[in-house]
C-alpha cells in the first residue's frame, strides 16, 4: 500500500532511471539501453529486461533475461486503492528451492518497501 495516487507510482515506477533507487533486486547501477531492452548489474550479474508498453492499467510486467539466458515473466501491477494505490508483484517458485523462493520473496519484499518509502518522502 501506497499513500499515492496510482498513476504517480506507475510513473515513478515505470521510468527506468528510477529503478536503482528502488528495484535493487533487478538494477544495481544505471539502467542502460541494449537494444530493444534495457540492461544493468543485478545481484545475479547483468541481465537485461523488458518492460510491457505503457498503459493506462498499472501494468509494470517484464520479462528479465537472466545471465545464464533464462527468460523470467514477472508480473507486477499498480491497482488503485481508496487510500491511494497497492504494488502487487506475482512470484512463482518455478524450480526454486525453498530456500530460494523464500530469498527472492524477500528481496522482493525489500525492493517494494524502497518504493513506498522513496514516495512517502514525496519523490
Amino acid at each position: 500500500m501506497i499513500a499515492r495516487d496510482a498513476a504517480e507510482v506507475y510513473a515513478f515506477a515505470a521510468d527506468p532511471e528510477n529503478l536503482p533507487r528502488w528495484a535493487a533486486g533487478l538494477a544495481q547501477s544505471d539502467v542502460r539501453r541494449g537494444g530493444s531492452a534495457l540492461v544493468a548489474q543485478s545481484p545475479m550479474g547483468e541481465v537485461s529486461f523488458t518492460f510491457a508498453p505503457h498503459n493506462a492499467f498499472g501494468v509494470l510486467d517484464h520479462d528479465v533475461r537472466l545471465p545464464s539466458g533464462q527468460v523470467v515473466h514477472n508480473p507486477l501491477r499498480v491497482i488503485p486503492h481508496p487510500e491511494g494505490s497497492e504494488i502487487v508483484f506475482t512470484l512463482r517458485q518455478r524450480d526454486l528451492t525453498d530456500e530460494e523462493f523464500e530469498r527472492d520473496a524477500a528481496a522482493i519484499r525489500q525492493d517494494l518497501e524502497q518504493l513506498r518509502a522513496l514516495l512517502d518522502e514525496g519523490v
